[in-house]
């Protein structure tokens, strides 16, 4: 592949060990989610785009007002504060290029199947492992070395390069939610999400779900005189689980990839206080996929009528309803148009760099930023370091030279998009 001057200065330019440094500082911060440590992560970074001389965005997000706008994507962590973070380049009137990413991880979970400190990186040759490291500090470092190697080469930019660093992504998306609102937008944007060596183009939705079941409450010794929640729960279980087998027939192209493209699971049951009292309450949390294109309004609905018909065909549940609230993040779905530009010039950028074939493209079956920029104009795609198997496990990790692919795949998209 031949490059132009300027593509072939800025790919030298990236540097493998300041991309490793970068990675394993970021990766000692434990940014979970809602957590002080995530606003300390948005200062640092702020430090980082200052001395790559970007124009600099850093700011306390209004909360209540963002709550109360009717657009609010939702959340599930408790938080006080919220900061955005954009950094800009200076340059002309050309095309804007977003290059997105989220600072916040989710807990690291039971840290005796980590087998060390999950934020205490441990590197084995090219392999980081920690949580974060691939969903998506690895993203953040990559976003970094792109605009370090494009500062390094002396390249005068026809038009803009914006970093947007956002928080609370994992439990709603509220950090790309205010920055939008704060009018950072772009002409294109690439969120360096992990997607395995592929390129990630549509996301399905995810909406979160409360159910609450009510019993009667007994002795355990007189259990026959009272109905335990768990047991009126069971048939509700089933009739989601039908519901999930409708709802995936027939998938996008883009999601076929997947065994169950739109997945429905309930990932926390709560009964009883007392081991020998029939519990009288139930509460089912989980999640429910929307499909491409899906309003979330009609997803809500056909989870809800499907509990609806389950209470009904039950004795107890028949005069005892369940009731359902939509709680915490409300992911829509979203995908870059058809036959937008932007899917060709990061494919070929990809294999220029690496002389691979052009990358796959596929859809993702949970929810991302992506929906929030889409849904606000701006063509955007995922394409990142990592494989999102390993992201939310004990096994998370990341390879430094794909971190550093990746980064030179973004010098030459970034480029390109302006020429």
């Amino acid at each position: 592949m031949t490059f132009t001057d300027d593509e072939a200065a800025a790919l030298t330019a990236v540097d493998e060990r300041a991309v490793a440094r970068e990675l394993l500082e970021l990766l000692t911060v434990p940014s979970v989610t809602g957590s002080a440590a995530e606003s300390e992560l948005q200062h640092l970074l702020a430090g980082r785009l200052e001395r790559l001389g970007l124009d600099v965005d850093l700011w306390s997000m209004d909360l209540p007002a963002l709550r109360a706008h009717p657009d609010f994507p939702g959340t599930e962590a408790p938080r006080d504060d919220a900061w955005g973070l954009v950094g800009t380049t200076t340059g002309g009137d050309g095309p804007a290029v977003i290059l997105q990413g989220h600072v916040d991880v989710v807990p690291p979970g039971d840290r005796r199947q980590w087998g060390s400190d999950p934020f205490a990186p441990r590197v084995d040759g090219d392999v980081i492992h920690a949580r974060g490291a691939c969903d998506m500090k690895a993203g953040l470092a990559a976003n970094l070395a792109a605009l370090a190697a494009i500062r390094a080469a002396g390249i005068r930019l026809p038009g803009r390069v914006a970093a947007h660093f956002v928080v609370s992504e994992e439990d709603g998306g509220l950090g790309a939610f205010g920055t939008l609102r704060r009018g950072h937008t772009g002409d294109a944007c690439i969120i360096t999400e992990p997607t395995g060596g592929t390129v990630i183009t549509a996301n399905g939705g995810a909406l979160t779900f409360r159910i609450e079941v009510p019993g009667k409450a007994t002795h355990a010794s007189t259990r026959y005189s009272g109905v335990s929640a768990i047991d009126a729960y069971l048939p509700l279980h089933a009739a989601l689980a039908r519901l999930e087998t409708v709802r995936n027939v027939g998938p996008d192209p883009l999601m076929a990839d997947y065994p169950i493209p739109y997945p429905l699971a309930v990932g926390i049951v709560r009964a009883g206080d007392w081991a020998s009292t029939v519990p009288d309450l139930l509460v089912a949390e989980g999640r429910l996929g929307v499909r491409l294109g899906e309003d979330p309004a009609a997803a809500r609905a056909e989870l809800e009528r499907c509990v609806a018909d389950a209470a009904a065909a039950d004795p107890w549940l028949r005069d005892h309803p369940p009731t359902v609230a939509w709680t915490g993040g409300q992911f829509a779905s979203g995908r870059l148009p058809a036959g937008h530009p932007l899917r060709d010039l990061v494919s070929d950028a990809h294999r220029d760099v690496t002389g691979e074939p052009g990358l796959r493209e596929r859809g993702a079956p949970y929810g991302s930023d992506l929906r929030l920029y889409a849904g606000a104009g701006v063509p955007t795609l995922q394409y990142g370091p990592g494989d999102v198997r390993v992201a939310h496990s004990p096994y998370e990790k990341v390879s430094v030279s794909e971190t550093v692919r990746v980064a030179r795949t973004l010098v030459l998209a970034v480029l390109r998009a302006m020429s």
